[in-house]
C-alpha cells in the first residue's frame, strides 16, 4: 500500500502539459479525433500517485510496473488471456517442449538474438545471469526474493541460453523469474551495473536503461515522467510516439485535469469517482476484472478468532451485495474464493453464501456463544469484542465498517475501531507494522492474487510473518500440505483440482471474508485506439496504442 502527498511543483505540470490539438485531425486509423484536447500520438496519464523511483528491483507501486511494462526488460510477457507469451526468451519453458526437465529442478531459457538495449548496446544472456546476481545479492535492498531463493546454480552454455538449478520444483517461476505480472523484478543491463556492489543508489534508478516499446526520456520530480519511443526496440516501433505520467498525488485533481481536457487516462479510479468520471464528455470508463480481491481477515491467533464457527457466523452477517453497491458504487465480482475471478485458477464451482443474520444466530447459538446483558455474546470468559485496524483518511473504509457495525452488532458482536497511518498499518514486521505483528483482531484490504494461482504466502503454514505474508495466521495442514504440492507442479491442468480443493478448504475454514474481486477502472479519452488492459500486466500491448 502507498501512502499518498499532494506536490507543490503540480501547478507547473499542469501549464507543461496543457496543449491542444484540433479535433478533426484525422488519427493514425483514419478516423478523425472527436476531442480538440487530443494529442496526436501521445498519451498523457495519471493514477493519483508519486513515484518513488524507476527501478522495479527497489520500489513496488503499481505505476511503477506499469511504467516497467512499457521500458524494462522481461523474459515473458502477458497476453489478453494472462497467460504468459515469450518476449526476451524465445519459448516459454516447460516440461511438454523439454526446457524444464522431468523432476522439475532445472529451467532452460533460449534467449532472443540481435535485441539491443534502449541505449544500443547489444543484450545476451550474461544480463540474465548478472540480473539474477542482482536479485540473490543480500546487499540489495530487493523488494522481495521469493522463489529466488530456491535457485542453486545458474549455467550460461553460451551467450543465448541461460540454466537455472533449482532445489525444488516451482510452479511460479513465472512470473517471478523476469516476467511482467505482478511485483516483479527485470533483467538489469551488466554493461551500466555490473561494476557496483549493488544497486540501491545507482544513477540508473533514476532513468533507466530497459528493452520494451518506449524508454524513459526524463523524470521531472514532482511533475512527470516521460516515455519516448525506443529506436532500437526487436519488435519496431509503437504507434505512440510519447506517453507522459502525470504525478498528480491527489485524487480530486486527476478528476479536475480529466474535466480540463489535460489527461487521456486515469488509472485504477477509486470507487468513489465512479459516477463523475462516467458523466465526463469525451471519455469512456472502462471495467475490467483484476487480480485483486477485497477481503476482510481476521487474527486467527486471537480469542474470538480463532473459533471458525465466529467466522463463517460472522461472514453469514456480513451483506456483501450491500457494500458492494454502497460502498464501491457497484464495481467488483461478489465471490467466495482468495483466488481472484480473473485468473485461471479460479474455482468457478464454489457457491455465493447469502447474507442470512437468522443462521449466523442460530450457528454462535449452538457453538455455546451466550449473549451477556449488553447483548455482547460470550464464551469461557471470551467475548466476541474486535478491535477493527484501518488506516486513517479513508471514506470508503469507514462506510464500510460502520455498515458492518451495523450487521454484527445484529449477532451479539461489537468492534472499537483502531485507526492508523497506512505507514504504520502497512509497515513492516522490523517496524512494528500493525498487519505484519499481528496487532489486530480485523483488517480489511486488498491482496494481489499470483498469476499462478499460488495462495502459500497469505495462508500457508510457513508464511507466518517474518516467514511470509500469511497476517492472519491461518494454519490448516491440509491446505497447507496442498499449496506445498501445488507449487511442485508445472502442469496448470494438474495444479486446477489442488487449488480447488485448497479454495474450498479456505472457504470452510473462513480465516478471511472475501468481499470481492476487484475490477479495474479505466477512463479513457474516447480517442485513444487499441488499449486493451489484461488483468496481470495492464499495460504489455502497447504496440498499437495511439491517439
Amino acid at each position: 500500500m502507498i501512502a499518498r502527498s499532494v506536490s507543490a511543483a503540480l501547478a507547473l505540470g499542469f501549464v507543461l502539459w496543457g496543449c491542444t490539438k484540433v479535433g478533426t485531425e484525422p488519427s493514425s486509423s483514419g478516423q478523425a479525433r472527436q476531442n480538440s484536447f487530443t494529442q496526436a500520438h501521445v498519451l498523457r496519464w495519471s493514477d493519483a500517485e508519486d513515484i518513488a523511483g524507476l527501478n522495479p528491483h527497489l520500489v513496488q507501486q503499481s505505476n511503477v510496473f506499469k511504467l516497467a511494462s512499457l521500458t524494462m526488460a522481461w523474459l515473458a510477457r502477458y497476453d489478453a488471456n494472462n497467460q504468459p507469451v515469450p518476449e526476451l526468451a524465445t519459448e516459454i519453458p516447460s516440461q511438454q517442449n523439454g526446457l524444464i526437465s522431468p523432476d522439475g529442478k532445472t529451467i532452460t531459457w533460449h534467449i532472443r538474438k540481435g535485441v539491443k538495449w534502449s541505449d544500443g548496446v547489444s543484450f545476451d544472456a550474461d544480463d540474465v545471469v548478472f540480473s539474477t546476481s542482482v536479485v540473490l545479492n543480500k546487499a540489495n535492498n530487493e523488494v522481495g526474493r521469493d522463489g529466488w531463493d530456491l535457485i542453486t546454480k545458474v549455467d550460461e552454455p553460451n551467450k543465448y541460453t541461460v540454466v537455472y538449478h533449482l532445489s525444488k520444483p516451482y510452479a511460479s517461476f513465472l512470473p517471478t523469474f523476469f516476467g511482467t505480472a505482478g511485483a516483479n523484478p527485470c533483467i538489469l543491463p551488466k554493461h551500466i551495473l555490473g561494476s557496483l556492489p549493488n544497486i540501491n543508489s545507482a544513477p540508473y534508478n533514476a532513468l533507466p536503461v530497459g528493452i520494451g516499446p518506449f524508454r524513459y526520456k526524463a523524470w521531472n520530480r514532482g511533475d512527470a515522467v516521460i516515455l519516448e519511443r525506443n529506436p532500437y526496440y526487436w519488435r519496431g516501433q509503437p504507434k505512440l510516439e510519447r506517453i507522459v505520467f502525470k504525478i498528480i498525488p491527489d485524487r480530486n485533481t486527476v478528476l479536475t485535469q480529466l474535466q480540463a481536457g489535460n489527461l487521456d487516462m486515469w488509472t485504477d479510479v477509486g470507487f468513489g469517482y465512479v459516477e463523475r468520471v462516467r458523466a465526463l464528455s469525451g471519455y469512456t470508463t472502462l471495467l475490467r476484472p483484476s487480480t485483486f480481491y477485497d477481503h476482510i481477515d481476521f487474527q486467527t491467533a486471537h480469542a474470538a478468532g480463532a473459533d471458525p464457527v465466529v467466522r463463517n457466523a460472522l461472514r453469514l452477517a456480513t451483506d456483501r451485495p450491500t457494500l458492494r453497491e454502497k460502498v464501491s458504487h457497484g464495481v467488483g465480482i461478489l465471490s467466495e474464493s482468495v483466488v481472484p475471478v480473473a485468473l485461471p485458477a479460479y474455482d468457478k464451482s464454489i457457491a455465493l453464501i447469502p447474507f442470512n443474520i437468522a443462521k449466523a444466530n442460530a450457528m454462535l447459538d449452538a457453538a455455546g456463544w451466550r449473549r451477556g446483558p449488553d447483548g455482547i455474546r460470550a464464551k469461557n470468559g471470551v467475548r466476541l469484542v474486535f478491535d477493527f485496524a484501518t488506516a486513517t483518511g479513508s471514506a470508503d473504509t469507514d462506510t464500510r465498517i460502520e455498515l458492518i457495525r451495523g450487521w454484527w452488532s445484529k449477532v451479539g458482536a461489537a468492534l472499537n475501531v483502531r485507526r492508523y497511518l497506512t505507514s504504520v498499518l502497512f509497515g513492516p514486521l522490523s517496524q512494528g507494522g500493525i498487519i505484519y505483528s499481528g496487532k489486530f483482531d480485523i483488517v480489511v484490504f486488498a491482496w494481489g492474487g499470483d498469476s499462478a494461482g499460488d495462495v502459500s504466502q497469505q495462508y500457508g503454514c510457513n508464511y507466518i510473518p517474518p516467514l511470509g505474508q500469511n497476517v492472519s495466521r491461518y494454519c490448516n495442514g491440509r491446505a497447507s500440505d496442498l499449496m506445498e504440492r501445488f507449487k511442485l507442479l508445472y502442469d496448470p491442468a494438474a495444479r486446477k483440482p489442488i487449488i480447488d480443493a485448497i479454495q474450498q478448504q479456505i472457504v470452510k475454514d473462513a480465516p478471511s471474508i472475501v468481499l470481492d474481486s476487484r475490477q479495474d477502472i479505466y477512463t479513457v479519452n474516447s480517442d485513444v485506439k487499441g488499449f486493451s488492459p489484461n488483468a496481470v500486466s495492464a499495460f504489455d500491448d502497447f504496440m498499437n496504442v495511439d491517439t
